[in-house]
């Protein structure tokens, strides 16, 4: 297995726009800060439905094919959001 790539930002577009880039530890930031968590997920579904936020879905498998999703995310091959459809 090829080891994990992260991708590269132009940074000079972080002090062009006066934006930060922020790295969060999501897993623990999960645990140690569950309601937070909870209400910055109620947030991002409220911009779904809105249409504020628009996720890119490369690949739908049907439940039946769960391993193939699974496969396509942990080989890297998933570009986008993986759906399983019912």
């Amino acid at each position: 297995m090829l080891p994990a790539r992260f991708p590269s930002i132009p940074l000079n577009l972080t002090l062009l726009k006066g934006c930060a880039i922020v790295g969060v530890f999501w897993g623990r930031f999960t645990m140690e800060e569950p309601a937070v968590h909870q209400a910055n997920i109620e947030t991002l579904w409220q911009w779904f439905e809105e249409g504020k936020i628009k996720p890119v879905i490369t690949d739908l498998f049907p439940i039946e094919e769960y391993e193939a999703a699974y496969g396509a995310m942990m080989e890297r091959r998933a570009k986008g959001k993986v759906i399983l459809t019912f």
